[in-house]
């Protein structure tokens, strides 16, 4: 049996129709509308409150930046396809899109260190970029003081948007194929039709849709709320200004500067003729109420030239006009002609909001993108609309992305203000947001702040890291010194942890892994669709398995326990599996999210089954309870749901209970195990545990690009057991027909070991194989039982023992591919 996704997308069941209205003839519609149409979807109705010549949001106002390099390898590539739909474009004879070049400057030590992580990050993506010294700086930009600069990132391939002509030409193009291009349209409601849309109203007629997209930009909450969706975003005023005539930048007018980042002090610039353009993050947060936002005419009739653009606040504006002075003394003297307070959009972390709402199908956003971004974001989301699933794996930009504590209007607000003073802040991966904390916390936090522990956040939940108390044991162990960078949000301590882990027996706080329930007649038939593995075993199994999409990507990657003949008990990533399961859910079968009435903890360690064997009356020996096995005991007076899994590549068991029983677990194992010689252990020391045994985070190491066979997952997928999502996609890999196909994948994600013990690389890190950029480093974690910091990456397939190249701040460190897993390939360690 088939079940069909309860979405309304072109993927399985298809939509109801291809009537699209697109909300919103920014350059986001417009692309989004060039896009449809070029696939075939022609009947393409894209309304807009204002004119069509400027219809007065954030594109009408914006200045046209595109600087492609991000630490998101997702918007990367959105912002690299935007350059290529925008230099195929021309308006009234002149470009779309001016490749003038991109230079980022360094005026602090920190900021150049950063420069180079950069241009790390741009070879590992594929952009075009080198580091210059003080002097190029200055022969390319020469209104900058080379005193003031330690150096630069030079992209010569980034530029100039022209977004208002672009969305001409693209409307234009679209228009040809068929779709209609209304303004003055005001929308008041969106119609329903049982669970789908069926007509987006205005205030000049109703116009019937199978799909609406809301690209509506800082108005997405406005529209959202018309039908009950959040849309997570902040509408934000942003400086910019212009000065008079400067004689400098006419010394060559066909040959403008390259657009300009001064991010030490929050500014960038960009010639617009003999004139200079500024915008500064370096204000305060001015946040802007979407509902209060006045329509296009009640705007022009205020004075200001359109919604989006609010009056010049001169007294913010003040300390960055003498930073630009100090950058460049031209500009002594000189003053601001012009400035307004342009208008656009904050998420929470700082990403995009598109896809699908499961509430109202058909309902699609298109929200929080910028100009940078917005021809990539547009295919993506017409390719979702059209094929089912974008190209590009969208996860970080998932509207499912966000946990319910993160849709409070207070959440979005105060992290969606923060987002914009850290815009050009030089920010740690593994930095987390200082506020609002703590929100989530598992029933043992008292615990853990009484063991000193540090704590990181993920998903909203406190997760220690380390733990202070574990000092003592930290001393003398001989770790390689670290530099700046490594060493933040990192601690010895970690070593101590995971030495612990392997030696005796650790508890580990697994509350933050999402936790699913999925019962009722069916429920087994239905996972076995979903999944790749084969799930029809007895009660008391667990299995590793695989959602995967109609192409054979990996959406995420499951452990699912079947606790009786309808009841599973699934281990899952991100709220998007949640979702995701919930749109093909048929009847009968319910699925759930249980992660917040329970809890978790890890016991692992070569004593843990001396730790836990006291406290129940149930066989924990091998033989009485076998790896990959779940069993429903107690823990002293704890009812639990035991699964002998581990993550760590350690004997040992995942605990569960419900969350008012969470700290008397605790309490018990932390007991019992005093003589034992027990340890708290956090992420730190989980990471690199895991990583030496090979185990793979998803979202981080595969993705919804990458299958399994690519993945090194094919152990997890079963092509003799019957049908399941992906399956005709894997099948049709495999060079030859056969019952089980085993595909030659043509690139892996591969082990290395960096040959310097004292070496150490964190991730994204681009590497070269004979000297040539081949792929990207996905996890790594300094080793603590190998001695040597462990790196997967994405590579082409090698031979084990091959010597490659990691670049780490310009250094190329020396590594080599390894065959896995690194830590116990005999399993002699769990399986005992």
């Amino acid at each position: 049996m088939h079940y069909v996704s309860q979405g309304g997308h072109g993927g399985p069941g298809g939509p109801a129709g291809r009537r699209v209205v697109i909300i919103g003839a920014g350059i986001v519609g417009c692309c989004l509308a060039e896009e449809l149409t070029g696939r075939g979807w022609t009947d393409v109705t894209v309304l807009d409150q204002g004119p069509l010549s400027a219809p007065g949001g954030s594109t009408s106002h914006a200045p046209g930046l595109v600087f492609r390099t991000n630490p998101s390898r997702t918007l990367t590539a959105f912002a690299r396809h935007t350059v290529e739909t925008f230099s195929a474009l021309e308006m009234d004879g002149l470009p779309c899109f001016q490749r003038v070049g991109g230079l980022e400057l360094a005026t602090t030590p920190e900021r150049w260190a950063d420069l180079h992580r950069r241009a790390g990050l741009a070879t590992s993506w594929g952009v075009r970029g080198e580091l210059v010294d003080a002097a190029r700086c200055k022969e390319l930009w020469p209104l900058v003081d080379a005193s003031a600069v330690l150096g630069g990132f030079h992209t010569p391939d980034d530029g100039l948007a022209r977004a208002l002509p672009a969305s001409h030409a693209l409307r234009e193009r679209a228009e040809r194929r068929g779709a209609r291009f209304l303004y003055r349209h005001t929308v008041t409601g969106i119609a329903r039709e049982g669970r789908r849309v069926g007509a987006v109203v205005t205030d000049r007629g109703t116009f019937p849709a199978d799909h609406v997209v809301s690209a509506a930009g800082f108005w997405g909450p406005v529209i959202g709320r018309m039908v009950g969706v959040d849309v997570p975003l902040l509408p934000l005023a942003h400086q910019y200004a212009k000065t008079g005539p400067l004689p400098e930048l006419t010394a060559t007018p066909d040959a403008p500067p390259p657009i300009l980042r001064f991010q030490d002090r929050d500014l960038y610039f960009r010639a617009h003729g003999d004139r200079l353009g500024i915008g500064s993050y370096a204000h305060r947060p001015l946040p802007v109420d979407p509902f209060a936002v006045l329509a296009y005419d009640e705007a022009r009739r205020s004075g200001r030239a359109m919604p989006s653009s609010y009056p010049f606040t001169e007294e913010d504006w003040a300390p960055s006009w003498r930073d630009c002075q100090w950058l460049m003394p031209a500009l002594r003297g000189r003053r601001i002609e012009e400035g307004f307070n342009g208008v656009f959009s904050f998420t929470p972390d700082g990403m995009p909001v598109i896809g699908e709402s499961r509430a109202l199908r058909g309902f699609w956003l298109a929200e929080a993108v910028w100009v940078t971004h917005s021809a990539g974001v547009a295919k993506a989301v017409a390719e979702w609309m059209v094929d089912g699933r974008p190209s590009l794996d969208v996860h970080e930009c998932d509207l499912t992305r966000f946990e319910d504590v993160q849709r409070s209007p207070a959440y979005v607000h105060d992290r969606g203000a923060q987002q914009f003073v850290e815009v050009y802040d030089v920010l740690h991966p593994s930095q987390p947001p200082e506020q609002p904390r703590p929100l989530r916390v598992s029933p043992f936090h008292a615990r853990q702040r009484e063991l000193g522990a540090y704590f990181l956040e993920g998903g909203g939940w406190e997760r220690p890291h380390w733990y202070e108390a574990n000092a003592p044991l930290a001393e003398g162990l001989g770790l390689p010194a670290r530099d700046a960078w490594s060493a933040r949000y990192w601690s010895p301590i970690a070593a101590a942890e995971a030495r612990a882990t392997r030696e005796k027996v650790a508890l580990y706080d697994m509350t933050p892994l999402r936790r699913l329930e999925v019962t009722g007649p069916g429920a087994l038939d239905f996972l076995q669709w979903m999944t790749s593995n084969n799930l029809a075993k007895k009660p008391g199994a667990v299995t590793y398995t695989l959602l995967l999409d109609e192409a054979g990507g990996i959406c995420s990657d499951l452990t699912v326990a079947r606790l009786g003949e309808e009841r599973f008990q699934i281990g899952a990533n991100s709220p998007a599996d949640l979702d995701r399961l919930l749109r093909y859910a048929p009847a009968g079968v319910q699925v759930r999210d249980i992660t917040s009435g329970t809890c978790c903890v890890g016991v692992w360690g070569p004593l843990a089954r001396d730790l836990v064997q006291p406290l129940t009356h149930d066989d924990f020996s091998h033989e009485g309870f076998g790896y990959f096995r779940a069993k429903e005991t107690y823990i002293g007076h704890v009812p639990v749901t035991a699964l002998r899994l581990s993550y760590v590549g350690e004997l040992g068991w995942e605990l569960y209970t419900t969350a008012d029983l969470g700290l008397r677990l605790w309490d018990t194992l932390w007991e019992a195990g005093q003589r034992l010689g027990v340890v708290a252990a956090g992420r730190s020391a989980f990471n690199s545990l895991r990583l030496e045994k090979g185990y793979r985070a998803w979202g981080q190491d595969m993705t919804a690009e990458d299958t399994p066979y690519e993945a090194g997952l094919g152990f997890a997928v079963r092509m003799d057991r019957g049908d399941f999502i992906g399956r005709a996609a894997l099948a049709a890999l495999a060079p030859t027909p056969t019952p089980t196909p085993t595909p030659t994948p043509t690139r892996k994600l591969t082990p290395l070991l960096l040959d310097d013990p004292s070496a150490i690389v964190l991730g994204k890190e681009p590497v070269h194989v004979d000297g040539t950029p081949s792929g990207y480093v996905t996890s790594a974690a300094y080793g603590y039982t190998l001695g040597r910091c462990v790196a997967y990456a994405w590579l082409p397939p090698l031979a084990t023992g091959t010597g490659v190249h990691v670049e780490y701040f310009g250094e190329k460190v020396a590594a080599t591919v390894a065959d896995e897993p690194l830590f116990d390939p005999k399993m002699t360690r769990i399986r005992c």
